[in-house]
């Protein structure tokens, strides 16, 4: 609740954009702010002054001290009965979302917003000289972008630095300056134009322990990116329409390419070889047209790599097959490829043993679990202890017998609990119906008339996924409850 005496509790929300002047500083907010509230009988204490920094008033979602304040304001709580703010431009530039936030405030949860610089008379006249100067703070802010937009195409249009610096460069004075990368970004179109594939490089330099700006392991994705970036040849890119960029359409008109006055790390014509390259694979098939020529397939979204979880897509037109999608972009350091007939063969068998041993691997549902022992963290937890008494007796702190005693407890209790799990299954589900379920499923499955989209619907009534173990070469089929 409020402070129990006659002055009124108050907040103060200050938000300084990187463009502002000196005199909407926060130190300069900060105190008009206790002013106010120190001539008008108000309470505002430190911890309800709420500073967002460099950050533009457009949108609430990124304005975390923002969000912290109207929080506390819908609290039971509610610590502060009054906003106050620089100006009404300081709360929002967007007055739709001014709106909303003020009236929610107001008539949900008593907290008024009030303007220091910008006084309101009551009523109605007041309410429309309010709304008159949002709309002027609005029109500020969009005419701001506008000119800053069009500042940043002129600078680009003469070879200026407008964006933070690519991978292999740094900026100094204003300027790109290549970094320790360079020699990098040099072997990436080395090896692109030697033959080898995105995936591969991109493989190749995460294992010599180069990461991304953002310490992240190298994929396709990235070396296209590279592949794709003039500035590596001495030129500065610069896209007018933020979506064409977001889509990587380096092609869209809305890009303007100039002479920068950067080093190049790569000369012109080993970069336009590289666009040459690039466009005669994309000329291969069209865009998804391999996926749309597979894009229904039984397996489809069921088939797990082993390694790293990832689910197995389509690679390969000539021969369907099918491979691991985060090796593809290498993310995996294990190949999955796999042809489709063979894979659709071992599943086909792995359901007709199942349904002949009526044995299924069920997966309970999370409120099964929830009704019963966990026996997966149990069985888990004495796995975990198992490979500590082996590590206790190499690093020589157990003896063997002492190992040997650990050892036959603990596989005593994980197989009590895996057949206390089976039990606790078997209750739930009857095998022998359920087998003639899933008998159901493989005579639709082998059934030529069927068609594909069919087949993999009807695979998803009983199985939640499929692991594809590829040192063994087999599968393993995971079932519903």
């Amino acid at each position: 609740m409020a402070m129990s005496t006659d002055r009124i509790s108050a907040a103060a929300y200050i938000r300084v954009s990187t463009d502002d002047q000196i005199e909407f500083s926060p130190d300069s907010q900060i105190k008009k702010a206790k002013e106010y509230a120190q001539k008008n009988n108000m309470i505002l204490l430190d911890k309800h002054i709420f500073i967002d920094e460099g950050i533009s008033g457009k949108n609430a979602k990124k304005r975390p001290a923002f969000n912290q304040m109207v929080a506390q304001a819908k609290s039971k709580s509610k610590p502060f009965d009054i906003i106050l703010v620089w100006k009404f431009s300081r709360f929002a530039r967007n007055q739709e979302e001014s709106i909303v936030y003020k009236s929610m405030l107001k008539k949900q949860y008593g907290v008024n917003v009030i303007s220091i610089s910008e006084p309101m008379v009551d009523g109605p006249f007041g309410n429309l000289i309010e709304r008159i100067i949002e709309w002027s703070d609005e029109y500020y802010s969009i005419n701001l972008a506008q000119e800053v937009k069009r500042g940043m195409t002129e600078k680009a249009s003469r070879g200026g630095v407008v964006a933070a610096p690519p991978f292999g460069y740094k900026v100094e004075d204003n300027k790109f300056i290549a970094d320790e990368n360079a020699e990098t970004v040099k072997g990436i179109f080395d090896d692109f134009l030697s033959g080898m594939g995105t995936r591969a490089i991109a493989m190749k330099y995460t294992d010599m322990g180069v990461r991304t700006r953002g310490g992240n392991p190298l994929d396709n994705r990235f070396i296209e990116y590279v592949l794709f970036n003039p500035v590596y040849c001495g030129k500065i890119r610069w896209c007018t329409n933020g979506k064409a960029a977001s889509k990587r359409d380096f092609y869209n008109k809305d890009f303007i390419v100039t002479d920068g006055d950067h080093e190049p790390i790569v000369d012109e014509k080993t970069f336009q070889m590289a666009q040459e390259l690039l466009k005669s694979i994309k000329a291969r098939y069209g865009k998804y047209q391999r996926r749309e020529q597979y894009s229904n397939f039984m397996l489809k979204g069921l088939v797990k790599c082993d390694n790293c979880g990832a689910t197995l897509c389509m690679s390969s037109a000539k021969t369907p097959a099918l491979q691991c999608h985060k090796y593809s972009k290498g993310q995996c350091s294990v190949s999955h490829s796999v042809q489709l007939n063979l894979l659709n063969d071992a599943v086909i068998d792995a359901l007709r043993y199942a349904v002949s041993s009526c044995d299924f691997n069920i997966e309970l549902s999370s409120t099964a679990r929830n009704e019963t022992t966990d026996f997966k963290k149990l069985i888990d937890k004495e796995k975990l202890k198992l490979s500590r008494a082996k590590i206790a007796y190499s690093e020589g702190i157990d003896t063997l017998e002492e190992y040997a005693a650990a050892k036959e407890e603990i596989t005593a209790t994980l197989a009590e609990l895996e057949n206390k799990r089976r039990e606790t299954v078997a209750k739930k589900v009857d095998n022998t119906k359920y087998a003639k379920k899933v008998q159901n499923v493989v005579d639709l499955i082998t059934d030529d008339g069927v068609s594909e989209s069919a087949k993999n619907e009807c695979l998803r009534t009983i199985l939640t996924h499929i692991v594809y173990v590829k040192a063994e070469r087999t599968v393993n089929l995971f079932f519903y409850e």
